[in-house]
C-alpha cells in the first residue's frame, strides 16, 4: 500500500459562498465590519427607502486557511515518492496528514450549518459538489486509461478515485445537516458511528463509506461551532501555545515513522483490515480524533486573519485540489522522480517550492473563470422553475 493511494485530501473551496452562515454571524466574525444598513423605519434608517440586501462578505481568514491547507494537500503528494527514502520526509507526510484533512472537514461543517434543504441550497449541492464529482470522476478515468493505468475505459461512479472521495463525502454530510441541528449530543452521536465504522470490516467500499463514517464527527463538529470558537484560536496566546504542541508533534511524527502504519491517517480501512483488533481500532480512532482537532487549532492559530495576496486564492482552492491530482499521478507513472538529484535534501526543497508554485497557479483567478463552466455551473435548464406564491385573498372592507 503506497501512502498516495489513500491520501487524497480535501477540497477547501467546495466550501461556496452561498453556504456561509447568517451574515449577521459572518459580520459578528469580522472584527471592524460595519453592521449592514438597518431598513425603513427601523431606528436609524431612512424613511421612504427600503434597504438593501447585505452584500456577501467573505472572512478573509476562512480563505487564507482554505488557501494554506492546499498548499500542504500539495506538498503531502509531493512528498510521498520520497517517504520510502527519507525519514525526513515521511514525518512531515505524516505531520501533515495528522491535521490538514480535519482541518478542511472542519471548515466544511461550519459553513453547512445553515444547509436546511431549500431549494436554492440542493442546487447548489448539485451543481457545486455533484457536478465536478462527475466531471472529475470521467476525467480521471479517461487520464488513466490515456497513460496506460486502465486497460480499458469506464467510468464508475460508485467508486470515487483518488482526489474525489471528498465530493462525496461532503454530498452526504450536507444531506444528513437538518438531523444533526435535532439531535441532543451530536458531536458524540458521530463519534459513535465512527467508531463502528472503524471496526466494521463488512462495510464494503462503495462511495468510500469508511472515509464518509470516520469524518463525520469533524463534519458534525465544525456545524456546532460558533465564531466566537474561531476567535479563541486566533488569540495571541493561543499561537504562542500552538508553537510548542506543533514541535512535539512533528518530532512524535519522526520518532513513530518506522514504528507506526501511516494507514491510520487515511481512515480508509477498519482496524481488522490493518491487522489488529477491534478494540485497537476503538482507541486509534479516538486517539486520531483528538490528536487531530489539537493540530487543527495549532494550524488555525497561525491563520492570518486579515487580507492577503493569497487571500483571492483561497475561492479557488476546488480547482487546485481537483486539477494538481492529474500532476500527482503523471509524476509517479512516468518516473518522475527518478532522477539522483530529487531525493537529496536540495532536490526535495525543490520539489517542495514546486509543488507549491503549482497548486498556487492552479487556485488563480484566470484559472477560476476558464473552468467555471464545469467547477460551477448555474444549469438553470436542468431545474424547475420555482412556482409562483398564490395570490392573497382580497380581504373585505373593514367598518
Amino acid at each position: 500500500m503506497t501512502p498516495l493511494s489513500h491520501s487524497a485530501a480535501a477540497p477547501a473551496s467546495a466550501l461556496q459562498d452561498d453556504d456561509q452562515p447568517a451574515s449577521a454571524e459572518r459580520t459578528a466574525a469580522v472584527p471592524g465590519h460595519s453592521p449592514a444598513r438597518p431598513p425603513a423605519g427601523a431606528p436609524g434608517g431612512s424613511q421612504g427607502e427600503s434597504a438593501p440586501p447585505p452584500a456577501k462578505h467573505r472572512d478573509a481568514f476562512f480563505d487564507n486557511a482554505k488557501y494554506l491547507a492546499i498548499v500542504l494537500v500539495a506538498l503531502g503528494h509531493a512528498w510521498e515518492p520520497l517517504y520510502a527514502g527519507s525519514r525526513s520526509a515521511a514525518a512531515l507526510y505524516i505531520f501533515v496528514y495528522a491535521f490538514h484533512m480535519p482541518a478542511f472537514t472542519v471548515i466544511s461543517g461550519y459553513f453547512s450549518r445553515s444547509f436546511e434543504m431549500r431549494r436554492n441550497q440542493l442546487q447548489r449541492l448539485v451543481t457545486g459538489v455533484a457536478v465536478p464529482y462527475i466531471v472529475f470522476q470521467t476525467a480521471y478515468a479517461a487520464f488513466r486509461y490515456w497513460a496506460g493505468d486502465l486497460p480499458d475505459f469506464s467510468v464508475d461512479l460508485t467508486d470515487p478515485w483518488f482526489l474525489t472521495w471528498f465530493l462525496v463525502a461532503l454530498f452526504l454530510w450536507r444531506l444528513t445537516a437538518p438531523l444533526w441541528r435535532i439531535v441532543r449530543w451530536p458531536v458524540p452521536l458521530a463519534l459513535a458511528i465512527a467508531l463502528a465504522a472503524s471496526v466494521s470490516p463488512d462495510l464494503g467500499s462503495g462511495l468510500d463509506l469508511q472515509r464518509v463514517l470516520q469524518f463525520l464527527p469533524f463534519f458534525v463538529l465544525g456545524m456546532c461551532l460558533k465564531p466566537e470558537h474561531f476567535q479563541l484560536v486566533r488569540r495571541r496566546a493561543a499561537r504562542v501555545a500552538a508553537v510548542p504542541v506543533l514541535v512535539a508533534a512533528l518530532t512524535f511524527a519522526y520518532w513513530a515513522v518506522p514504528r507506526m502504519n501511516d494507514a491510520w491517517f487515511y481512515h480508509t480501512d477498519s482496524a481488522q483490515h490493518l491487522g489488529v483488533p477491534w478494540w485497537c481500532g476503538v482507541l486509534m480512532q479516538l486517539a486520531m480524533f483528538g490528536c487531530s482537532l489539537v493540530l487543527t487549532a495549532c494550524f488555525l492559530a497561525w491563520v492570518p486573519g486579515r487580507r492577503m495576496w493569497c487571500t483571492v486564492l483561497g475561492a479557488g482552492t476546488l480547482y487546485g485540489y481537483l486539477l494538481h491530482g492529474f500532476l500527482a499521478k503523471a509524476s509517479r507513472w512516468w518516473d518522475w522522480y527518478d532522477a539522483d538529484w530529487i531525493h537529496t535534501p536540495w532536490g526535495a526543497l525543490a520539489i517542495t517550492l514546486l509543488a507549491g508554485v503549482i497548486v498556487t497557479l492552479l487556485c488563480t483567478p484566470p484559472v477560476q473563470r476558464a473552468l467555471r463552466f464545469v467547477m460551477e455551473p448555474k444549469m438553470t435548464w436542468a431545474f424547475k422553475k420555482e412556482p409562483s406564491p398564490p395570490p392573497s385573498a382580497p380581504q373585505g372592507r373593514t367598518v
